[in-house]
């Protein structure tokens, strides 16, 4: 026989990670606009430039929980520098 906790801590643990999933996608969202209009282009644009470089995952998804304290002018210098560093690196775009 199952218990009440039994029953509800997985879906309650679901919620927990589709609250955070959400949040850290706003988040991401939130910084590739910002940090598109600092740039004067597109949000599909930096999107892709940092997807090639798989930026969206490893800086603005991993390092949510450190960016996100941080004012929307310190996200926005964070991701350029990332960017710039990386097409640098890679001979991309600069």
């Amino acid at each position: 026989m199952f218990s009440v906790c039994t029953v509800l801590a997985p879906s309650i643990l679901i919620n927990e990670i589709m609250e955070a999933t959400i949040r850290n996608t706003q988040f991401a969202a939130l910084a590739i606009g910002a940090t598109a209009r600092h740039m004067g282009i597109t949000a599909t644009e930096l999107h892709n430039r940092l997807k090639r470089h798989g930026l969206v995952q490893r800086l603005l998804l991993d390092c949510y929980d450190t960016l996100h304290t941080e004012s929307i002018d310190g996200v926005v210098w964070n991701v350029e520098q990332a960017l710039k560093n990386w097409d640098m690196k890679e001979g991309g775009q600069r």
